[in-house]
């Protein structure tokens, strides 16, 4: 009998102990699991708001401060500044801005350079299309459209040194590319109509640079002439020659901003796959800190919530690199200030660090209302 109830004790203890062991490790598990995601949950970024402007040298220091102190009651953080790369603006209105707590990027249209003096002096500077025709005095699509060749070693190096000029101005965060690729082999289809044109294949006219420089390096290199091609549409050395052409110059320019302690940031076209398709630009690619893809979804007749879908596609192809996104948002298409709302939510619920509105003007009371609002509830 006592040898009965010994052996029974025996036996709960082991079990107790057993169970003692298997509740620990559960409970071990747990924690790690939690710990786990703890880790994985990243904490919540700051996510910024920015505005494009295009500065007006008539427009006073008081006017400015006005239009800065309205932006920065919204809940704006930056603004990226167009002076047409003229420095001593910039540097005014550099100072009007810090005193408002707004951050300031130098906006340049790089590889488009409409009216600039100095490249008007050297027609031989300019991209030429596969018709034979230069931007020099045959504009494809509007006027301001003159693109200068990033291959030729005149023309890049203006487009660098008007980069290093900006870079050197104190205060401002970056150097900010805008045009900074080809002319658009392929137009957003919402524009087509203004145009009255159709574009199912890449049209001559359109297709860009067949100048001396470029094509005798490319046939240098891989030994044929693009403009002897049956199809240059099909044939990837020629159109990565392009791309490369474009990533080249952005690597320098990376290199001349770092230089003097700023950050190269830049514009480009709503997502890497897309702006390679229709400009000859591969950002994802670039060396870079920061982009700003043109999420105009109007201009390709799109719902909002193509907005999260190009943010998205973006921040993917980015993953491997450091580098921020801020999706940029046109005023004019949105119907409403809840649309816009929707549109900035879209964009950080898809990996945005942040939006840009095209253009300060537009916004109105509601818009800017609008953003303070969505601002404060991420708070």
């Amino acid at each position: 009998m006592l040898n009965n109830v010994f052996k029974y004790t025996k036996m709960n203890r082991l079990l107790l102990i057993a169970l003692l062991i298997i509740f620990a490790a559960c409970n071990h598990k747990k924690d790690e699991k939690l710990n786990s995601l703890i880790q994985e949950t990243p904490t919540q970024a700051f996510f910024k708001f920015g505005t494009w402007i295009t500065s007006n040298k008539k427009q006073t220091n008081n006017d400015y401060t006005a239009e800065f102190k309205r932006y920065k009651a919204a809940g704006i953080d930056e603004v990226l500044i167009n002076t047409s790369t003229n420095t001593k603006e910039l540097e005014r209105l550099v100072t009007i801005a810090k005193n408002e707590d707004l951050k300031v990027h130098a906006w340049i249209m790089a590889v488009n350079r409409p009216d600039d003096s100095v490249a008007l002096k050297h027609p031989q500077w300019y991209m030429v299309s596969r018709e034979g025709k230069s931007c020099f005095d045959t504009r494809p699509y509007v006027e301001y459209y003159q693109w200068l060749c990033p291959t030729r070693k005149e023309s890049r190096n203006h487009i660098l040194a008007l980069v290093e000029d900006l870079a050197k101005v104190e205060g401002i965060e970056s150097v900010h590319l805008d045009y900074i690729r080809f002319p658009d082999i392929f137009l957003p289809i919402g524009l087509l109509p203004k145009y009255n044109l159709i574009q199912e294949t890449e049209m001559p006219e359109y297709d860009f640079c067949y100048c001396d420089e470029c094509v005798n390096a490319f046939e240098e290199k891989h030994h044929k002439n693009p403009k002897e091609s049956n199809n240059t549409a099909i044939d990837m050395e020629w159109k990565n020659f392009r791309l490369n052409a474009i990533k080249a110059l952005v690597d320098d320019a990376y290199k001349i901003v770092h230089k003097h302690n700023k950050k190269l940031t830049a514009a480009v076209f709503p997502y890497p796959e897309m702006a390679d398709h229709m400009v000859r630009q591969r950002w994802d690619k670039w060396n870079i800190d920061e982009v700003y893809p043109m999420i105009y979804h109007g201009f390709y007749n799109e719902d909002i919530d193509w907005i999260g879908y190009a943010t998205k596609q973006g921040v993917t192809d980015l993953e491997p690199q450091n580098i921020n996104l801020n999706s940029g948002l046109y005023i004019p298409p949105f119907k409403s200030a809840d649309e816009l709302k929707q549109a900035i939510l879209m964009a950080k619920e898809n990996g945005a660090r942040g939006v840009t509105f095209f253009d300060g003007p537009t916004l109105t009371d509601e818009y800017l209302k609008a953003i303070k609002e969505i601002k404060d509830s991420f708070k």
